[in-house]
């Protein structure tokens, strides 16, 4: 009944459901990660950049402490990012990320064609040395590579 009272009071305003492709836009384009896509059990909370919820401090035991400890202290060797494309293109989750001279520096975790932006973006793990935004990339696209750089998130910012 909910539902086609909201349809119903929505009708008017040209009210249309929308799906899984336009949250997966909308919480791209605020950075924001998916489980599954951009985090999951082979990542750390220190390379999704997200270390500043994962709290070592104290006398509490959690799983992989240790390593999390270590990569607060030492760094790590990969980081998640996001990056536009400077060209035309749209980059998608697997695809490969590399460097000006092509070779393979990350891969695409998350991307799609902004429509507020009106450019591809994403997000992917890179080797450190490359996380610096404005850091120009490419991303591989059908075996061709297109231009990006990085970015700093979110995409879009708050308002």
């Amino acid at each position: 009944r909910l539902w086609e009272a909201l349809w119903q009071a929505g009708e008017r305003d040209g009210l249309q459901n929308i799906g899984l492709g336009a949250r997966d836009t909308l919480r791209l384009e605020m950075g924001y990660c998916l489980y599954g896509n951009d985090i999951d059990d082979t990542t750390s909370p220190v390379e999704a950049g997200l270390g500043w919820i994962t709290k070592t401090g104290g006398d509490r035991d959690f799983i992989d402490r240790p390593l999390l400890e270590r990569q607060k202290r030492e760094g790590v060797s990969r980081r998640l990012v996001g990056f536009e494309l400077t060209e035309r293109g749209v980059p998608r989750h697997g695809y490969r990320l590399a460097d000006a001279e092509g070779r393979a520096i990350g891969s695409v975790t998350s991307g799609t064609m902004s429509p507020t932006l009106k450019k591809g973006i994403g997000m992917g793990y890179v080797e450190t040395a490359y996380a610096e935004p404005g850091t120009p990339i490419a991303v591989v696209i059908r075996e061709k590579p297109v231009a990006a750089r990085i970015v700093k998130l979110p995409f879009i910012p708050n308002r």
